[in-house]
């Protein structure tokens, strides 16, 4: 059976995605109420980071270590993909050692050529192109919280980033409706735009976007390796904040989400953020367990048999 990697959240489908999601919430309440689900006992997962992280590399390591595995911290520096080692051939031999690898990079086609050289399972723990951990994240807090999101409206406010790409394969795996609301000049890749369908809108006014949303999200204004751009993004993205009056337009139970860090004042107010429709320590929290049920999934899968609900 061919490995399964997961580089996209277009590499589950609707029910593999629904299953992830029902499996994360349980492991969620196996975790406070104590008990083990150590099903990754005896395995190893690389985590490789040419970009920095809090988040990911937290909750991967500490997810390895509820399931009974162990999780390996490389970056560049410290390894012969930072000495100029081809990619190709730093996937042959990581892959017949580790049992799982996690990559955080910048070119998307970073992770797709390591996953074609790669006997293991390969994760995408963000690229410049799609972030879908964070996504599985989102959904299984507002499943959580709100139930299915089938039928709902969920709004992007700001940069079509790799978290708007995400979004946009979400609500074709799940059948929500998304509002993407972005200066001109920032939308997203325009193919990816084309394959959200008729399940994808794009609303320039914010205030318009917003109308009966039940859930907002939004990001930075400048990613990891836009830093440079960040005068110019201040400046186009000034009306592009979700305020309390942006959330007022929303249905009186929206939720807002922020994948974090946050930079209080630009896209998001502190007022909403730290605000009662914030959930976004909820959906932090949650890249733990989702990612949780993730590995379990993909290394299941590898030895040809699916984890019990």
């Amino acid at each position: 059976m061919a490995v399964r990697h997961f580089l996209s959240l277009l590499d589950l489908s609707t029910e593999e995605l629904r299953h992830l999601i029902q499996r994360a919430m349980q492991m969620k309440v196996q975790q406070r109420e104590g008990t083990p689900h150590a099903s990754l006992a005896g395995k190893t997962l690389a985590m490789i980071f040419e970009k920095s992280s809090t988040r990911t590399r937290v909750s991967f390591e500490v997810g390895m270590q509820q399931l009974g595995g162990h999780a390996l911290f490389l970056s560049p520096k410290d390894t012969q993909l930072g000495r100029g080692e081809p990619i190709e051939d730093s996937a042959r031999v990581l892959s017949r050692m580790v049992d799982a690898v996690m990559i955080r990079t910048f070119e998307h086609e970073k992770v797709e050529r390591f996953a074609a050289y790669s006997r293991v399972p390969v994760i995408n723990g963000l690229t410049d192109l799609e972030h879908p951990c964070q996504l599985l994240a989102d959904m299984q807090t507002w499943f959580e919280l709100r139930g299915d999101i089938a039928g709902r409206t969920v709004v992007w406010v700001g940069d079509g980033n790799n978290m708007c790409h995400s979004y946009i394969h979400a609500a074709e795996r799940l059948g929500f409706e998304l509002r993407i609301t972005c200066p001109e000049g920032y939308d997203p890749d325009p193919l990816i735009l084309a394959s959200g369908g008729r399940s994808v809108h794009m609303v320039r006014d914010p205030m318009e976007a917003a109308d009966g949303a039940h859930l907002i999200v939004t990001d930075v204004w400048a990613s990891m390796g836009q830093e440079q751009e960040q005068s110019a993004r201040r400046r186009a993205f000034g009306d592009y904040v979700v305020t309390s009056e942006l959330m007022a337009r929303a249905a009186p139970d929206a939720l807002f989400m922020h994948c974090l860090p946050a930079h209080r004042e630009e896209e998001v107010s502190t007022e909403v953020l730290e605000g009662p429709q914030s959930v976004v320590w909820d959906e932090a929290e949650n890249r733990l367990h989702a990612q949780k049920a993730l590995l379990e999934f993909l290394l299941a899968w590898d030895t040809q048999r699916l984890p019990e609900s």
